[in-house]
């Protein structure tokens, strides 16, 4: 298949090696000049524990020279999908899967207000990098992938996408509806990242100290409430389990939005604990602590004139 992976930052460019390695047409897509050049000179590299693999994938900064793909997937930053989907009109045939795996919540409306809403596909992905330098990213560890149809029309354009993903060696599940799964990567995400980016902690750290665990506990405990209140089906046993399991497993990793503040770069907030904080006034439930979670970093980015 021809793919174009849209974001050539840690995820698009772990993914983006994997298609590439799996033997799909793939090229990486990405307005960063110098990243684009780095990548063509000198591939793609990911660090896993003691292992590096280095795969030849070409990038560019004009989608147009590629033409009509198979697949496009966005790995954008939340507040760059309008204008990353806008720029790749010309990747996307009326066959094309358009996929998000980004963070938050939010994304596939992006997406749907540009395409056609039955090409659109939306997932989570339990997988994580960090970016090293220009073209190296560390992979900890193999994590699972979900895919759902955004329309809930039918199955086949996540099952082109779970194909793609299963061929680069990503274990991926076709989940129908989609949006509960999108939901509990949410809540794991609010109940995390504002804690790690405003504590520095990193993943294993935030979940051995009491006090922090204590207060990505009641964070789960808020979004679970949120969710449950519109209607999803999901255990705040089994999220908060899982949650705090993923952190121990996590050990050093930073979180995605704790690399966010390292870099001085706006977080991605406004699609995660600000979504649970939407979703919840309009639900009529009270979430205190993610509404303070989201003034706490907004006060973090205006200081920095982010906003």
């Amino acid at each position: 298949m021809r793919i174009a992976v849209v974001g050539a930052g840690a995820m698009g460019s772990i993914f983006g090696a994997r298609f590439a390695r799996a033997g799909h047409d793939t090229v990486l897509v990405d307005v960063a000049t110098t990243l684009v050049e780095k990548i063509n000179a000198d591939g793609v590299t990911v660090v896993r524990g003691e292992e590096e693999t280095t795969t030849s994938v070409p990038a560019t900064t004009d989608s147009a020279s590629v033409g009509v793909v198979d697949i496009v997937v966005f790995f954008t930053k939340c507040y760059h999908t309008h204008a990353a989907a806008e720029s790749a009109r010309t990747l996307v045939g009326p066959d094309t899967v358009v996929a998000s795996l980004q963070n938050g919540w939010g994304d596939g409306d992006v997406l749907a207000s540009v395409f056609p809403a039955e090409q659109v596909v939306v997932g989570v992905t339990y997988n994580s990098g960090l970016v090293e330098g220009p073209g190296r990213v560390i992979h900890p560890a193999e994590q699972p992938t979900f895919v759902g149809s955004f329309s809930e029309v039918g199955p086949e354009g996540p099952e082109l996408i779970a194909s793609a993903l299963r061929d680069a060696g990503l274990v991926t599940d076709v989940v129908t509806p989609v949006r509960p799964e999108i939901w509990k990567k949410l809540i794991l995400n609010a109940a995390t990242l504002p804690a790690s980016a405003l504590t520095g902690m990193n993943a294993g750290a935030l979940g051995a100290c009491a006090d922090t665990a204590a207060l990505v506990t009641d964070t789960t405990r808020e979004a679970v409430a949120v969710a449950q209140a519109l209607g999803y089906d999901i255990d705040f046993d089994e999220r908060i389990s899982t949650i705090l399991a993923l952190l121990e497993k996590a050990g050093p990793s930073k979180a995605s939005m704790l690399q966010d503040v390292e870099a001085g770069r706006r977080t991605e907030i406004d699609v995660i604990n600000g979504a649970v904080v939407k979703a919840a006034d309009e639900a009529g439930v009270d979430v205190p602590i993610n509404r303070s979670l989201v003034r706490l970093i907004k006060g973090w980015e205006s200081m920095r004139g982010l906003l």
